[in-house]
């Protein structure tokens, strides 16, 4: 398995799985057939409300916890005052562990400026190895890294082959900021599972366009985390490593990016902000 290495030294698996929208009830089975395949990062979120399950998977598994990789995220309604910190032991708790490998905040709202600095305390306490941040815009990302100590080891963004975040991108690789991918497959958006060029390349490797298009990510240095429910198509995600994109390839697969989002428009939409207030009532 590929790994990155974060700003701050710490090895991260470069491909995971994801339970965004995984039930709480099946994030357990979930994650126990994701880690019985070969997964070793396991990507989860308060928001979620699956950070039990995934722990009970993880202390089930037989597999040492040094050798899984556990993301979470702090959900903007625990941005105020006290409430990062305790959130954070919250996740530690329901996770049942002892540290988390990654520690996200979740969204670029509410005081996260407050948010972050308990991130970096976690980080100075040993309760997480690396912090970082989802869903920041690069004039998100600048503003904190100018504000802030610790830059953002992690910048988790919708990126898949139809909303590449090139331009997003070379603010990142400026930073020092790892490239994580959510909804790296657009949720099956824009007939990805049977678009043209990635069904045609796919063809000549004996893959999936869903392969293709995963395989396209790592070769840029995403780090990517596909989600399923289905143990069959869990392995299939796995199976990205025995085979290369040519650099013709490659450039075909760059002219399907839109520059926009398919899955969530964007977080500079008041519209959008407004729906997300939603989610943090006061």
């Amino acid at each position: 398995m590929n790994t990155i290495k974060l700003n701050n030294g710490v090895e991260m698996p470069q491909l995971g799985y994801g339970v965004f929208q995984v039930s709480p009830d099946e994030a357990e089975r979930c994650v126990s057939d994701a880690l019985s395949v070969g997964y070793r990062m396991i990507d989860t979120a308060q928001a979620y409300l699956n950070e039990e399950g995934v722990g009970n998977a993880i202390r089930k598994s037989g597999v040492a916890r040094e050798d899984i990789f556990v993301v979470d995220k702090i959900w903007m309604s625990n941005y105020e005052g006290e409430s990062p910190a305790r959130s954070i032991d919250e996740s530690l708790q329901k996770l049942g562990a002892d540290y988390i490998d990654l520690m996200l905040l979740h969204q670029p709202y509410g005081d996260r400026y407050n948010a972050y600095r308990a991130l970096e305390e976690a980080l100075k306490a040993g309760k997480v190895r690396a912090i970082g941040v989802s869903n920041f815009y690069p004039d998100h990302l600048i503003d904190l890294c100018h504000f802030l100590d610790v830059v953002p080891a992690v910048n988790q963004v919708e990126t898949h082959v139809f909303c590449q975040q090139t331009e997003a991108r070379k603010y990142m690789d400026e930073l020092g900021v790892a490239h994580m991918s959510w909804g790296p497959l657009a949720e099956g958006k824009n007939n990805l599972f049977t678009n043209e060029v990635l069904s045609t390349i796919g063809a000549a490797h004996g893959k999936s366009a869903a392969q293709v298009a995963l395989r396209y990510l790592l070769q840029r240095g995403i780090i990517v985390i596909p989600k399923s429910t289905h143990k069959e198509r869990m392995e299939q995600n796995l199976q990205l490593f025995d085979f290369t994109l040519t650099e013709e390839e490659m450039a075909e697969v760059l002219k399907l990016d839109t520059g926009h989002a398919f899955v969530m428009p964007s977080h500079h939409d008041p519209e959008i902000t407004k729906m997300f207030m939603g989610f943090a009532p006061r």
